[in-house]
């Protein structure tokens, strides 16, 4: 399921100016989810995340990849913390 959507989604959202980092479909807290991350040079907020989701949400309807309902979730890479390095 995963490559099939990244396969859908990888190139329009490289062509706005992101990186595709991750996909993931799964249960989470009963719920299905459609988990993309997201990444581009410099940080990434919530206006990026919006963008991609105006980007990708057109293309998951006209496509129909998931059978059932399910909730996306496009969010940033976490990025590793140096607060607790000594």
């Amino acid at each position: 399921m995963e490559d099939k959507i990244r396969s859908l989604l990888e190139k329009p959202i490289e062509d706005a100016g992101y990186i595709l980092d991750e996909v993931f479909y799964g249960k989470e807290d009963n719920i299905n989810t459609l988990r993309l991350v997201i990444d581009k040079s410099g940080y990434i907020n919530v206006g990026d995340c919006v963008k991609v989701n105006e980007i990708v949400n057109p293309i998951l309807d006209e496509a129909d990849p998931i059978n059932e309902s399910y909730v996306l979730d496009v969010c940033s890479k976490e990025k590793g913390s140096d607060e607790n390095e000594q």
